[in-house]
């Protein structure tokens, strides 16, 4: 009897050590608002993927992701079809607002999402403002750079002035920021013009049954495509040496 209240004492005090060693982790939730290359997509319009979808596979259980982005939505609709307000008033303290807007922001073609610069910036400002308020960690990204090279084989700057802008208030806020545009335009120098295509939504007709007449887009990403931009992120987290970097897990890249 007196060896069984031993074990049991040391078993008891093992796991009191072990409590006291491996602290649990406060539960944080990133909220995700942007457009189509970052939100979620259903089965049916496979291979098509938002970055958003493979990076929340990339985070321990201590967070949680909230995929609010809208494919189509500028700063400007977001804002007014009342898709923000939901997101302001869920925030807890310590959370996270992930922000990448930018490719209907500038769509001068599409008024219904065109917004200027003048207000492209004040939305982004309203953005971080409006999370700080709430005690929650605002971070700036550049919009996703678009496939296009020159005639020379070099890709192309794509979003030259709504990028700039996002830059702007996070340098003269102090917003953490993630140049995804700077940072995929890179990537797609990388893999060449040729191979870039890989990259993104490029299939010939009867490729895939979700798009019998194949499709030509270098603006929207397939599951391959998603994961490279989805790193990139996660590199840009490590950068600039943001909380979340512990609670990243190991490289889970498929292909």
């Amino acid at each position: 009897m007196t060896e069984l209240k031993l074990k049991y004492g040391l078993f008891v005090g093992l796991l009191a050590l072990l409590s006291f060693t491996l602290p649990v982790k406060k539960r944080v939730t990133i909220w995700m608002i942007g457009d189509s290359t970052m939100c979620q997509y259903d089965s049916s319009r496979f291979p098509l993927t938002g970055w958003g979808m493979p990076f929340a596979e990339y985070f321990d259980s201590s967070v949680t992701i909230k995929n609010e982005a809208r494919g189509g939505r500028s700063t400007r609709t977001f804002i007014s079809e009342n898709r923000w307000q939901p997101v302001v008033d869920s925030l807890k303290e310590g959370d996270y607002v992930f922000i990448q807007f930018g490719h209907n922001d500038e769509a001068k073609s599409y008024p219904d999402r065109y917004t200027t610069p003048e207000d492209y910036k004040k939305n982004l400002i309203q953005f971080v403002d409006e999370s700080r308020d709430k005690k929650a960690i605002p971070v700036l990204i550049t919009p996703v750079s678009r496939r296009k090279f020159d005639t020379s084989g070099n890709a192309v700057e794509t979003h030259e002035v709504y990028s700039k802008i996002v830059r702007e208030v996070a340098d003269k806020y102090k917003v953490s920021l993630i140049d995804l545009d700077q940072m995929s335009n890179e990537l797609f120098q990388k893999f060449g013009e040729k191979n870039s295509e890989l990259l993104f939504m490029q299939l010939a007709p009867g490729e895939n049954p979700n798009y019998p007449l194949g499709i030509n887009d270098n603006t929207h990403f397939n599951t391959y495509g998603a994961r490279h931009i989805a790193e990139l992120v996660l590199q840009g987290i490590k950068k600039d040496n943001l909380e979340l970097q512990d609670r990243i897990i190991k490289n889970k890249r498929k292909s």
